[in-house]
């Protein structure tokens, strides 16, 4: 399938080369314009399924990109909106004509208008706040109309600034506090005192300050940081602007699809490596900072544990140095600053998920892919054993594909697992955002004798089945299978697969991530067939989807679990459908398959499953704490009184250590290590200790512990071939 795939698409770039781009664009001699030019037109013909760039196209890539350069509206005054207005439904005739017009006047306009706000933010700071008045902001900027004059942006900057400050304020004053307290922090949360992080020294100078002094040396630290942020903007170049538009062109076809400039693409080539130096935590754009979106097994913030998944980086500080504000700031840019050398030490302000903030300092290490692979513990209750794989990604060596992957060490762990004696098995897909399709259908392959595990279809020709050709089944006792919303992608493919097939029981969130398309990476500089401009990066590309071998699409829907166990994410928008432009839900026809002969009582074993969770009390506060969640990620107004500000964060404290009794949880299961590990230990007392700290963290996992009891539920289901015996390891 995949070489007839490229086979396909590289007839579209043959065509691409020979047509426009050796002369109309070059004779332009213009760059940008080559990449409109070139860009779109790979767009138009290989994406899975293409836009038309008319006034509605042009509509949306006009919001959007006003809405990337000047998220919180601080820029831009209503004027500015009104004259841009005239290329809101022109983008489309700018675009097949290669014409710039609307980014140049965006881009102009937008330079001017930083500037202007360099003068409006150094002027408001000189004067003294006052947090006896009685008033609020409002944080949904999307809501927020522009400012009509610089009178009402003024106040809108002034409102911003206080409330930047009013985080410092908070800070050093309960510092003071403290101090004067003897050391006990107010409300008797010492945690709350570190929002500043001050090193001891400035400590002895916070006690003798007034009030007054405070409030100033608050001002100070929001100027300082707002002059490292435009200093920081100020090194931008036109191009990484362009960029920007031109991945809000692209954007518009799918949140799949991304233009990489040439630093970007070698970013990703490193990425794909799996080895770089950082703190180990993918990360999303957000209006009001960068959203961890999922944290890297083994790396820095993982062994931490001081973020997660859903936290917010407000600030960005270099060890002992002022932090640098990256609201509003490109994503790449904020990377650069989280990045680092090995050993090195980067202090995040963080908003974290429960709406309290903080200052984390993290070192930066080596990520490296080892705690991404594959691993397996034995789960001991009572006389019984069972066996758990963890699975973060689906990874395999492009190159070599006889190098190490997911599917071949899966099946090394569950033949591992074998020998240790276990009657039941869990997959842990929890986390998971995909990989490598042969991998997924290698993995599938263990679990039945053989036939489709998934459907993928081209716009432009007919669907593919991959299947499972080997007769041998690795596993084939009872098997439950963990997804959350944030399971994407292959995870995906395998749940359904397993789930179609009746062969396992999927346990977790309601739906998954649902991320049904594949992207492929296509270098721009093989499609032209000369070059003056240099290197013109890549576009990631959409150009197939997966189907379920029932027929119906991963894409939107996801894996919808047999057993739904609430989590933290219940309520929170996660997944596919809370994307910007996703691909639309649909279905082909089914695949031929039949069902796996083990005789598993779905019903009764969900029936046993709710019964069991209802009476849970670590359920129903999870539950409690997930719609929490939602309720403070809701609030979008603050008091800029500090006395209600200042109530408002202790009693979201005092929600927070509520909470803080779930991860005080105990299942009461024995975790361990498998023979093969044990004996790594002498050798590797690192490897000993991630292991204990995974054990001990999957012992207060009430997820595991229900997986556990379906494994039990299904044990009872006697399989119609009783006397069969598991098979050895295949291929």
């Amino acid at each position: 399938m995949k070489k007839n795939f490229i086979l396909g698409l590289l007839v579209i770039l043959i065509a691409v080369a020979s047509c426009s781009f050796t002369n109309k664009s070059f004779e332009t001699n213009d760059k940008d314009k080559l990449l409109i030019d070139l860009i779109t037109y790979v767009l138009e013909r290989a994406h899975f399924q293409p836009k038309d760039i008319n006034d509605s196209f042009s509509a949306s890539v006009y919001e959007d990109f006003i809405d990337i350069v000047d998220p919180t509206k601080r820029y831009f005054l209503e004027s500015d909106i009104r004259e841009f207005e005239q290329y809101k439904y022109q983008i489309d005739d700018q675009i097949k004509n290669t014409d710039i017009s609307f980014f140049n006047l965006v881009y102009q306009r937008l330079m001017k208008r930083m500037d202007e706000a360099k003068v409006i933010y150094a002027a408001i700071l000189e004067k003294p706040f006052d947090y006896t008045d009685d008033e609020t902001i409002n944080i949904d900027y999307k809501e927020e109309p522009y400012a009509s004059n610089k009178k009402q942006l003024k106040e809108r900057w002034r409102k911003q600034l206080k409330y930047n400050a009013l985080g410092v304020y908070d800070g050093k004053l309960k510092i003071k506090n403290r101090i004067a307290s003897g050391g006990a922090a107010v409300g008797g949360d010492i945690a709350s005192v570190e929002i500043t992080k001050e090193p001891e020294d400035t400590d002895k100078a916070i006690k003798d300050m007034t009030i007054a002094e405070i409030e100033a040396a608050a001002r100070e630290t929001t100027k300082n940081t707002l002059d490292e942020f435009f200093d920081f903007v100020d090194e931008w170049e036109r191009k990484d602007w362009f960029e920007q538009y031109i991945n809000t062109i692209v954007g518009e076809f799918d949140p799949h699809t991304l233009y990489f400039a040439p630093d970007a693409k070698d970013k990703f080539d490193i990425q794909i490596s799996g080895k770089f130096e950082g703190i180990g935590a993918r990360l999303q754009k957000k209006p009001e900072g960068a959203k961890i979106v999922e944290i890297i097994s083994g790396g820095p913030v993982w062994r931490d544990k001081s973020l997660e998944v859903g936290d917010e980086i407000l600030k960005v500080g270099q060890e002992g140095e002022e932090p640098i504000n990256i609201v509003g700031m490109r994503l790449d840019d904020a990377i650069k600053l989280i990045k680092g050398p090995k050993g090195t030490i980067v202090d995040l302000t963080v908003r974290k998920v429960d709406g309290t903030q903080d200052v984390v300092s993290i070192t930066r290490d080596v990520v490296e892919l080892e705690e991404s692979y594959a691993k397996s513990a034995k789960v001991i209750k009572e006389d019984t054993k069972f066996g758990l794989i963890n699975l973060p990604k689906f990874y395999v060596d492009f190159d070599d594909y006889t190098e190490r992957n997911a599917a071949t060490d899966v099946a090394k762990e569950v033949e591992r697992l074998k020998q240790e004696g276990v009657e039941g098995l869990i997959l842990d897909l929890r986390d998971n955002g995909g990989g490598s399709l042969k991998t997924v259908v290698e993995m599938a392959g263990l679990f039945i004798k053989d036939g489709p595990i998934v459907q993928v279809k081209s716009s432009t020709q007919d669907k593919e089945i991959h299947e499972d050709k080997d007769e041998r089944i690795q596993w084939d006792g009872p098997l439950v299978i963990l997804v959350n919303e944030l399971s994407a992608s292959a995870s995906e493919i395998l749940a359904a697969a397993m789930q179609d097939y009746k062969r396992a029981v999927v346990l977790g969130s309601k739906q998954t991530f649902g991320k049904g398309t594949v992207q492929n990476v296509i270098p721009l500089d093989n499609i032209v067939r000369s070059n003056e401009h240099g290197d013109l990066g890549a576009i990631k590309l959409t150009t197939q989807k997966f189907y379920r071998i029932n027929g119906g699409s991963t894409q939107l829907e996801g894996v919808k679990s047999d057993i739904v166990v609430p989590d933290k994410y219940s309520y929170i928008d996660l997944g596919e459908r809370d994307q910007e432009n996703p691909l639309n839900w649909d279905k082909i026809s089914p695949a031929d398959y039949e069902v796996w002969n083990g005789n598993i009582d779905y019903e009764a074993t969900v029936a046993r499953s709710q019964a069991r969770m209802a009476n849970n009390s670590q359920i129903k506060l999870i539950e409690e704490n997930a719609k929490w969640l939602r309720d403070q990620q809701d609030e979008m107004s603050v008091s800029l009184n500090y006395e209600s500000y200042k109530s408002t964060q202790e009693k979201n404290r005092e929600r927070s250590n509520y909470f803080k009794e779930l991860s005080k949880y105990d299942s009461r299961l024995t975790f361990e290590s498998l023979k093969y590990e044990k004996e790594l230990f002498t050798q590797d007392p690192v490897l000993r200790e991630k292991r204990d700290r995974w054990h001990t963290d999957l012992a207060k996992d009430v997820y595991v512990e229900e997986a556990i009891n379906v494994l039990e539920d299904l044990k009872l289901n006697s399989l119609k071939n009783t006397k069969a015996k598991l098979a050895s390891v295949k291929g």
